[in-house]
């Protein structure tokens, strides 16, 4: 095999695993929960449609207010990953439906998504009991189990 020749298979080779490479870090897309579009909010009209129609033009509602099943909420969120790494929250869309006492629609507006963002702890909760070894469990169960000991039930 002449210089040249290997010189052009080892350099499509090269070009082969750098593509593959950046193509690892192409960002997935997701949408979790019920993200709702602007067309879709809109066609719910307020003081006209009941809880069928919303149903029916929404779907079913993310949750139910815990007090009031009158107020329902559709949560959607876009996400992106990239690569190994954790998917991150791009977009955050809350839209809450109030409904009066004939399961008419009220009010459907879009709520405030500025939360506050709680930080998660690694710490653990201590529980009782030893703490021991690998090595403590392996030469603490020599002698434990002899069969020629005596039967404590008796012959």
């Amino acid at each position: 095999m002449n210089k040249s020749k290997l010189l052009t298979y080892s350099s499509v080779f090269l070009l082969s695993i750098a593509s593959i490479s950046i193509s690892g870090c192409t960002p997935t897309h997701s949408v979790r929960g019920n993200y709702l579009k602007d067309y879709q909010i809109t066609e719910v009209v307020a003081g006209t449609d009941t809880e069928y129609d919303v149903v029916k033009k929404l779907g079913s509602p993310t949750a139910k207010s815990t007090f009031d099943d009158k107020i329902w909420y559709y949560i959607g969120q876009e996400t992106e990953k990239r690569g190994i790494f954790d998917a991150t929250v791009t977009d955050e869309q809350v839209v809450v439906v109030t409904f009066d006492e004939k399961k008419t629609v009220q009010t459907i507006e879009i709520a405030d998504a500025d939360r506050i963002d709680l930080p998660y702890t690694k710490d653990s909760t201590p529980t009782s009991g030893n703490e021991i070894t690998v090595m403590q469990q392996l030469v603490g169960n020599i002698g434990k189990f002899n069969n020629n000991a005596p039967d404590p039930a008796g012959p």
